[in-house]
């Protein structure tokens, strides 16, 4: 199966690629050769993981040479002609083709595809902005090639969800049970002879049955004398579930919420093209500067604090924070909110794309610049977007959250239009 999902891969979104890579010829074509050769390498590499037992780490780095060799090439073709005149091009495959060596990726191979993929979007992006206008191949090209990536990721995330699956042949016998044996068997029921059971019998037990309500007419009755909110004396004691006056048994407290889960220190970092802000809390002088275009920051799991970024990079991502806001210049990509509670943004120049998705609570607000931003939004709510009057001040607008949808007539399809409050 896992073979056979790449070979889909190959035949689909590959294929799709290198004939829009042909069609635009030159550096660009030669340069889909070379790709072409690292899928059909790392197509050989999960052939021969699905034959074979995992090897050693020395072992592993002489099988991933090749692989890692068609990378290189890749990547020397673009530094060799930096004056071509698809440079872009051949940059934002030379900055994601990387994400080939998920292989050796353990145990998450699938979001290290992702990161590969966005790591390109700076070029596929200077490439859009430069050939929209003149030649759509060139529009068709950069989603074909960031299309790939996306299924490949899909591939990853379902055959390889923790690492490359080797076949495990050739391995060592499987372990002994473990000792004292198997566990003895259940305890058999009692053996009940209904066949031998007197006609008397069955009819005495179907009778009872019969009887409804009269049934529980041989139940004792329970008097006055032996209610406990009649009798108080009969209340006296320690109470169920807890101790005695004079017990000395110490009692346990209740457990407190989040007790237990140690909180990490603090991270900010650069590595890369990445900046890496982690478990930041109460800090509201969070800053980064002298980033460069193509550099993208990560916020993750940060509380009650506030980042600003200075200059013009390609994106800034919010993950699993809580009461934050992100004050930015401008950004070549987006701005993407997940798993968020209680945040807000503000864009001082210019922001393509603003993502939310599984946030609750997002103030955005826009700049006159950013007038034409797209906001796409999914499993969402209480999101509002701010935008500037001429005295300075703002107008808010909130995001829909609620939708209807009607089959069409005749029906072809469906309709759907978002819900308005009104109250």
């Amino acid at each position: 199966m896992s073979i056979n999902g790449y070979q889909d891969l190959m035949q689909g979104p590959l294929q799709t690629y290198l004939q829009l890579s042909k069609q635009l010829g030159g550096d660009i074509a030669t340069h889909a050769n070379l790709v072409n050769d690292a899928f059909q390498e790392q197509l050989r590499y999960i052939q021969l993981a699905a034959s074979r037992s995992k090897p050693s780490d020395g072992e592993q780095v002489q099988l991933l040479k090749s692989t890692s060799d068609k990378i290189s090439a890749i990547q020397q073709y673009r530094e060799k002609n930096r004056a071509s005149n698809f440079f872009n091009h051949l940059s934002a495959i030379s900055e994601s083709v990387p994400a080939l060596g998920w292989v050796a990726v353990a145990p998450t191979p699938a979001p290290y595809v992702k990161e590969m993929n966005d790591a390109g979007q700076f070029y596929t992006n200077r490439v859009l902005k430069e050939w929209k206008e003149k030649d759509k191949t060139h529009v068709e090209w950069c989603r074909a090639w960031v299309q790939l990536l996306s299924e490949l990721q899909a591939y990853v995330k379902q055959y390889h969800t923790t690492g490359l699956v080797w076949s495990g042949k050739g391995a060592g016998a499987p372990p002994p049970p473990p000792l004292g044996g198997m566990p003895p068997p259940p305890p058999a029921l009692p053996e009940v002879d209904f066949a031998n059971m007197t006609a008397d019998d069955r009819s005495a037990l179907f009778a009872e049955i019969n009887k409804g309500e009269a049934i529980t007419n041989t139940l004792r009755k329970v008097t006055s004398d032996m209610q406990t909110h009649k009798n108080p004396q009969l209340r006296q004691g320690p109470a169920p579930f807890k101790a005695a006056a004079n017990s000395t048994v110490p009692s346990k407290a209740l457990p407190t919420p989040g007790a237990g889960k140690l909180d990490k220190p603090p991270v900010f970092a650069r590595d890369g093209k990445k900046w890496v802000i982690e478990y930041q809390k109460g800090n509201s002088n969070l800053v980064v500067e002298n980033a460069e275009m193509n550099n993208v920051v990560y916020m993750f799991r940060c509380r009650d604090s506030a980042l600003t970024v200075r200059g013009k990079i390609n994106g800034v991502v919010l993950d699993s924070c809580t009461k934050c806001a992100v004050v930015f210049d401008n950004l070549v990509s987006s701005v993407e909110f997940v798993n968020c509670q209680s945040v807000q943004m503000q864009v001082l120049g210019k922001v393509p794309t603003v993502s939310i998705d599984k946030t609750d609570g997002c103030q955005i607000y826009l700049s006159k610049d950013s007038l034409d931003v797209e906001i796409v939004s999914s499993k969402s709510s209480e999101m509002n977007v701010l935008v500037p009057k001429a005295n300075g001040d703002y107008a808010e607008h909130p995001i829909p959250e609620q939708f209807k949808t009607v089959l069409n007539k005749p029906p072809t399809g469906l309709s759907t239009t978002p819900v308005e409050c009104k109250g």
